[in-house]
């Protein structure tokens, strides 16, 4: 541009063979001129401010989502390491609960079968009496049918009729051969 203004300055029709060549018309140059202010002028208020306006408001939007979704972020981080704390603390507890279980469970078993071992023992010495009694029973209902066998035998060997007292001493004989 510098060379075409230096060589319109050194030959006087220069400028008048550009305006020619190019159809340059001062008076619509200066109207387009103004049309393009115009137009600029127009957009700016119209177009541009309210989409930059649009626009200032959706980044507004969006550092206020990214803000709360940090804020998300921190407090679900925060739940997650009070969820961890609560699960460490009740699997401790049930820890400890299990192993009380365990030990109530032994001392129980324990105090269960020395209950077992002492009934076991008092049925034991039951049975023990029970037998006992019974074999002394027997025992003098069996002196007492051997006596009356053994006298019932005198009777029929001597061939005569025994009295009480003769019983009584034929028994106390024959029991003592018996057990002696």
């Amino acid at each position: 541009m510098m060379t075409i203004l230096a060589a319109a300055a050194q030959e006087p029709g220069t400028l008048e063979n550009i305006t020619k060549t190019f159809g340059l018309h001062p008076a619509l140059f200066i109207a387009q001129v103004i049309n393009f202010f115009l137009v600029i002028f127009v957009l700016k208020k119209f177009a541009f401010g309210p989409i930059q306006t649009m626009l200032e408001q959706r980044k507004n939007r969006i550092t206020e989502g990214e803000e709360k979704l940090k804020r998300i972020e921190r407090q679900l981080a925060e739940s997650e390491e009070t969820t961890a704390a609560a699960i460490a603390k009740a699997n401790e507890e049930s820890l400890r609960l299990i192993t009380e279980a365990k030990e109530s469970a032994a001392s129980l078993s324990e105090a269960k079968a020395k209950e077992a071992v002492a009934a076991a023992q008092g049925i034991l010495a039951k049975a023990e009496a029970a037998a006992k009694a019974e074999r002394a029973q027997i025992a003098a209902e069996l002196k007492q049918e051997f006596g009356r066998l053994v006298t019932a035998t005198t009777a029929q060997v001597t061939g005569k009729v025994l009295t009480a007292e003769d019983q009584s001493r034929i028994n106390q004989e024959a029991l003592a051969k018996v057990e002696g």
